[in-house]
């Protein structure tokens, strides 16, 4: 069942496009090759399943309504056109609002936005961070509610007035201020979201105290470096829990890290994490030593985790659960079973795993008698078989090969080494584990897997796998705390100019899912992250698709609509309701960055790619969310 497509002659890849995993564990690719083999071909932008997924969610939920009707149609708007225009397109009948861009003061009597980046680091600490990504809407009541959103990183050619060629202590502390998490009440007033001046209104970042939590505590060896534990980085997806707090996923943590120290080299662990003495460009070593690995060797390993806040209480420190593990966390998606609470998460590289935390009771009890959830229960890792089948194999101190005679000292050094584990007991490695998201009727589990380059081998859906794919599982009865499950491709992403099997068309064809939440009504969001060195890029294969988009698909038919476009080098990232799913919520993450077809931003030319959304002749591009709504006031979508 391989289908090779003829590449364009491409780019080089993103450094999650390269694989940091040398386990020789065998390869979704070579899984989902044996499973298309014993079944029926792709059909209809879904895959026909043999198994439970034969009727999809439609057998589910026709039966839920009787059968007796015909079923509404789920996505009720216009499809946008695919566009290149540096603007934000909804469809027809919608509102979008730009609200709080990089900058704006978090507090009436913070310090203004200067439109020529000269914000000193202090006061980037008072304002909306940098680069918008994963975000949740909290009510306080009708109308009116806390936003807390990621930053996931900053573009520091466009943080400083004069760039970001000479990096000094002051810009690093700048940078430090614009990564991290805001949270900030709103309010709709007369059709419009508002900022309100509350006392909830506070930042996280890269500065803020944070405390240990679980099997890795703050005393643990491998954390000390004589300094207190401060902030939280590379924040990309997130999660909420039922009592109310707030997830932040540390992503390509990695990347920050460097030392201009020549002899030193990384340990295996550190090499299986992606760290290199070169680091990615941050050069913050240089301004901050907290970030040289060979003056703070432990630092590093402070990262990587997903960290709880509790956005009602500005005075508390935010949490790292180390229970749920260490690697790339793309997003912490909760759900409830049986009492229990269960959290999914991806880690964003090619080539590795996607997991599940299993709370060791009932949360209601648990937080009764003084235990928290997220520190206690048991962290999988998936493996996916041949016959759609597949298993959480789980990473606990003293089963299976993670033993003391196996040098597996102790949970805490289980979970400090997550990815070594996960190799250990035999997880598949997957595209780019993205986004999770649970549909809200039938329990099923979608998750986005963003690219591949192909690996060498004949055994592969396309090789490579450029666009990424959509792949859904049901755990056994139901129960998300179950160790097996069933699984089957949803949706294959791409364009049929490079491969005339995707059955997408003009209105839905996209690559690079990223983003995804299911909305009240069971329609399935998706948000695409195509890399600004394919995006529009006549050498690769998105020269037909676009800037990044917001879809939407109907699990049942598989159709897709592309509700929205964003502007000029962004993502779009982000995706939020408010309770009565009149306003969605979505992030436009890094509008204005180099586009390879298009221009690179300079000091003296910021705008060279985009100027959204001030349009401002001297200002700059910035990121925002934007509160979409009906014109009519109706729900999204419909």
């Amino acid at each position: 069942m391989s289908r090779p497509i003829t590449p364009p002659p491409g780019p080089l890849p993103e450094p999650d496009d390269i694989s940091a995993n040398p386990s020789g564990n065998r390869l979704f690719a070579d899984v989902l090759t044996v499973r298309l083999s014993r079944r029926t071909a792709l059909t209809g932008g879904v895959v026909a399943a043999a198994g439970f997924l034969g009727a999809g969610a439609a057998g589910g939920e026709a039966a839920a309504a009787g059968g007796a009707r015909q079923r509404r149609r789920l996505l009720g708007f216009q499809p946008v056109e695919i566009s290149s225009a540096d603007t934000l397109t909804v469809p027809d009948g919608y509102t979008a609002q730009v609200l709080i861009p990089w900058g704006t003061p978090i507090r009436a009597n913070g310090p203004a936005w200067r439109r020529d980046a000269a914000n000193t680091a202090a006061e980037q600490a008072q304002q909306i961070g940098m680069s918008h990504d994963g975000m949740r809407f909290f009510p306080l009541g009708p109308d009116r509610g806390l936003l807390v959103l990621n930053h996931e990183y900053a573009d520091q050619l466009l943080l400083f007035p004069d760039g970001d060629a000479v990096m000094t202590a002051e810009k690093v502390a700048k940078s430090l201020a614009a990564h991290g998490v805001s949270v900030v009440e709103v309010a709709l007033r007369r059709g419009r979201w508002e900022l309100v001046d509350s006392r909830l209104n506070r930042r996280v970042t890269m500065a803020t105290p944070v405390r240990f939590a679980g099997p890795v505590a703050g005393d643990h060896p491998s954390l000390r470096t004589g300094a207190e534990p401060r902030g939280t980085l590379n924040n990309c997806s997130c999660g909420a829990t039922p009592w109310g707090t707030y997830l932040t996923c540390e992503e390509n943590w990695n990347e920050y890290f460097a030392t201009d120290d020549p002899s030193w080299v990384p340990t295996p662990e550190q090499a299986r994490y992606g760290v290199t003495r070169e680091g990615y460009g941050y050069r913050w070593h240089q301004g901050d030593p907290r970030f040289d690995l060979a003056a703070t060797p432990h630092e590093v390993n402070r990262f990587g985790w997903v960290v709880e806040i509790d956005p009602r209480d500005p005075t508390a420190k935010p949490v790292k659960r180390t229970a749920l593990g260490r690697i790339k966390h793309e997003t912490a998606t909760v759900t409830e079973s049986r009492g229990r609470v269960v959290v999914y998460t991806g880690d964003d590289q090619v080539g590795e795993y996607i997991y599940k935390f299993v709370s060791a009771g009932r949360w209601r009890t648990m937080r009764a008698t003084g235990r928290h959830p997220l520190d206690h229960g048991t962290l999988y890792v998936a493996r996916f078989d041949d016959d759609g089948t597949g298993r959480w194999l789980a990473l606990a101190h003293g089963t299976g090969p993670l033993t003391v005679a196996n040098g597996w000292r102790d949970q805490a050094d289980v979970l400090l080494r997550t990815r070594q584990a996960a190799d250990a007991v035999g997880a598949t490695p997957m595209d780019r584990p993205e986004w999770i998201a649970v549909h809200p009727h039938t329990d099923e589990v979608y998750v986005t897997l963003s690219n591949g380059p192909g690996f060498p081998n004949a055994a592969n859906p396309r090789q490579p796998n450029p666009f990424g794919h959509i792949v859904r599982w049901r755990e056994r009865h139901g129960d998300a705390t179950a160790t097996t499950f069933e699984w089957d491709i949803f949706l294959l992403a791409g364009d049929p100019a490079f491969d005339p099997s995707v059955p997408l068309d003009a209105a839905g064809m996209f690559g690079s899912p990223d983003g995804l939440a299911f909305d009240g009504d069971g329609r399935l969001w998706i948000q695409s992250d195509i890399s600004n060195s394919s995006l529009n890029n006549p050498r690769t294969y998105y020269v037909n698709l676009g800037n990044n988009a917001v879809l939407a698909a109907d699990p049942v038919t598989g159709e897709v609509r592309r509700f929205a476009v964003g502007p000029r080098g962004c993502e779009m990232s982000g995706i939020s309701f408010t309770p009565d799913h009149r306003t969605m919520f979505v992030n436009v993450q890094h509008p204005g960055e180099a586009v390879a077809t298009m221009d690179r931003p300079t000091p003296q030319n910021p705008r060279a790619v985009s100027n959204w959304p001030d349009a401002d002749p001297d200002g700059r591009p910035r990121s925002a969310t934007v509160a979409i709504r009906r014109r009519d006031g109706g729900v999204i979508g419909r």
